[in-house]
């Protein structure tokens, strides 16, 4: 006998696993491991997903630059899933030696990152060496001036004048024979550079003998 209730039963099965391949069939995210030699050409015609889509979806902005163990993510199909799927499984059978060989074997990019970043370390240790050098040399400065005449431009002593307190031989040397700050300022600095060579040298000085 023909049984209605069996018959409709079948038909939600099939319908249900219809319904389950068209939700399978629709867009999923795959997590790409970058190999050497890849670009995001090979990649995007690999997976059938557009350059501009996979640079977008990982915040890529130059194209032409991608790392060897970079982590790609985009949306694919379930063609491009499965076959996403099968390059993971080939990169985790791969053995110990060959994922060393694959790192030692980078690329330029990732050699020209490496040399940019230690100039930039470089750069930055020369600039606070610089900068911690500027300012002993200022103190030492000012540590002169203020023993010599306490920053007063008018401070005599005998033939002694300014700031640095120099000698009329030194004056019409370097100057500093009028009452303007940065004129016996700069006398002061070019006496002790010719002198002693830095601040640090001259306070020394001063400090040993009481006077520079």
């Amino acid at each position: 006998m023909f049984n209605i209730k069996k018959t409709l039963t079948i038909a939600a099965g099939v319908a249900g696993a219809l319904a389950f391949g068209g939700a399978h069939a629709s867009a999923d995210t795959t997590d790409y491991v970058v190999q050497s030699g890849d670009t995001l050409n090979k990649i995007s015609a690999k997976y059938n997903v557009s350059v501009d889509k996979i640079a977008a979806q990982n915040n890529i902005s130059n194209v032409n630059w991608i790392v060897t163990g970079q982590h790609l993510s985009f949306a694919t199909d379930d063609t491009t899933s499965t076959q996403a799927a099968s390059t993971t499984t080939a990169a985790a059978d791969t053995s110990s030696t060959t994922q060393a060989a694959s790192t030692t074997s980078s690329t330029d990019n990732t050699a020209s990152t490496s040399t940019q970043t230690a100039s930039t370390t470089t750069a930055a240790t020369s600039s606070t060496t610089t900068s911690s050098s500027s300012s002993s040399e200022t103190a030492a400065l000012n540590a002169l001036i203020a023993r010599e005449s306490s920053g007063n431009v008018n401070a005599t002593n005998g033939q002694y004048y300014g700031l640095g307190q120099l000698s009329e031989q030194a004056r019409s040397i370097y100057g500093g024979n009028t009452a303007d700050y940065n004129d016996q300022l700069n006398a002061t600095k070019a006496y002790i550079a010719a002198r002693y060579g830095t601040a640090v040298n001259a306070l020394a000085h001063s400090n040993s003998t009481g006077w520079y």
